[in-house]
């Protein structure tokens, strides 16, 4: 049986090692530690259940509310519209992740933008449509995710 299975389980009845496990990787991610080795010595745990359980435990926003999108736009070559674009991005509440701009070509920017949205209302297509609408986007595709 090698599906894989999520359940939403309360930390009140897991195991220590998991809250542990995942307060190891917030160090990590932060950057409050530099290794694992010292992240582990930190928490009280040895770095083979670290390394066991860290591919498999994660927090329930880190894991199923939210979702990693990926925008293709063709903007115009004018100031401030990739600014607007971004505004837009950061007003409804998504995190940019990476921006990739090519050099305008005739007048139009493409640009492709990699976003994290939050939130079980969080929804690409309905952003799409909010950044579609905005004063210089020639065009906007979705290209990955939902």
């Amino acid at each position: 049986m090698n599906d894989k299975t999520f359940i939403v389980v309360s930390t009140e009845v897991l195991p220590e090692v998991f809250q542990k496990v995942l307060e190891v990787k917030r160090l990590l991610a932060c950057g409050e530690e530099k290794s694992s080795a010292s992240a582990c010595k930190r928490v009280g745990i040895s770095r083979s259940a670290y390394y066991k359980y860290r591919e498999c435990v994660f927090t329930y926003e880190e894991k199923l509310t939210q979702k990693i999108v990926t925008y293709y736009a063709a903007l115009r070559d004018e100031p401030g519209v990739l600014s607007g674009f971004l505004s837009e991005i950061h007003r409804n509440g998504a995190n940019i992740l990476t921006v990739n701009q090519n050099i305008p070509i005739d007048g139009a920017a493409s640009v492709t933008i990699t976003v994290r949205l939050h939130g079980e209302g969080a929804e690409a297509y309905n952003l799409r449509e909010k950044l579609g609408a905005l004063q210089g986007v020639v065009e906007i595709k979705l290209l990955s995710g939902e």
